[in-house]
C-alpha cells in the first residue's frame, strides 16, 4: 500500500508543478497582453489612442508555450546596414544583428533578427531588436502584413535566445492607415502556420 502511494506521488508531484508552471505562464501572457492595448489609449500617436471600444476587436490566440522557443544565436557582426521597406513606400534604415535557429513544427527556422540604425543611438532603444515575419496564417487568421516580435540585446546570452511568437503583434498598419510599418524581409517569410500570439483584427480598418 505504501509502495503504490509513494509510485503516486511520484506521478503527482511533477504533474501539478508542470500544471502550476503552465497558469503562470499563461498569467503572464495576460498579464502582458493588458499592458499591450493599454498602451494603445495613452500614445498620442497609436491608432486607438482614447479609443477603449476600438480594443475589443483585438484578438490573441489563447497562450501555448510551445511557441515560446530556445534559439541558437549566431551575431552577424560583419553584416552591412540596409533599407527595409514599409508599406507607405519609404524606407528605413536597419542592420541584420543576428540569426537565430530554432526547431518549430519539425522544421528548422532561421530567424533574422534587425536592429534599427535610428533607435540604437537613444538612450531608450538602444538594446531593442526586431523581428519582422510573415506565416501561411496570414490573410486568413492573422494580418495578412505579417506581424513583429521585440526582443532585447540583453536577451542573448551564451550564444542562445528565447523568442515567444505568443507576444507576436500586428502593426498599427493592421488598424490604420497612415504609418509606416516595416515589411517583412523575405528571409523571415516561414512556410508553417504559427497559431500564436495576435490574430486579424476584427474591427473596422
Amino acid at each position: 500500500m505504501k509502495k503504490a502511494i509513494f509510485l503516486l506521488l511520484l506521478f503527482i508531484t511533477p504533474f501539478l508543478a508542470f500544471s502550476q508552471s503552465k497558469r503562470a505562464y499563461q498569467k503572464a501572457i495576460k498579464k502582458h497582453r493588458k499592458h499591450y492595448k493599454k498602451e494603445f489609449l495613452e500614445e498620442k500617436r497609436s491608432p486607438f489612442y482614447s479609443n477603449k471600444e476600438g480594443l475589443k476587436d483585438i484578438r490573441f490566440f489563447k497562450p501555448d508555450r510551445a511557441y515560446k522557443l530556445v534559439a541558437d544565436f549566431r551575431r552577424t557582426s560583419e553584416a552591412k546596414p540596409f533599407k527595409m521597406s514599409t508599406y507607405s513606400g519609404i524606407t528605413k534604415d536597419y542592420v541584420l544583428y543576428g540569426i537565430a535557429t530554432v526547431m518549430m513544427n519539425g522544421k528548422k527556422l532561421d530567424i533574422n533578427v534587425y536592429q534599427s540604425l535610428m533607435l540604437r543611438e537613444t538612450d531608450e532603444y538602444k538594446d531593442y531588436l526586431f523581428i519582422p515575419f510573415k506565416d501561411i496564417t496570414n490573410d486568413d487568421i492573422t494580418y495578412g502584413g505579417g506581424r513583429y516580435i521585440d526582443i532585447s540585446v540583453n536577451d542573448i546570452k551564451n550564444e542562445k535566445v528565447a523568442i515567444d511568437f505568443n507576444r507576436s503583434y500586428n502593426p498599427w498598419c493592421a488598424f490604420s492607415d497612415g504609418y509606416n510599418c516595416p515589411v517583412p524581409p523575405i528571409e523571415n517569410h516561414f512556410d508553417i502556420a504559427i497559431n500564436a500570439g495576435e490574430k486579424m483584427y476584427a474591427g473596422k480598418h
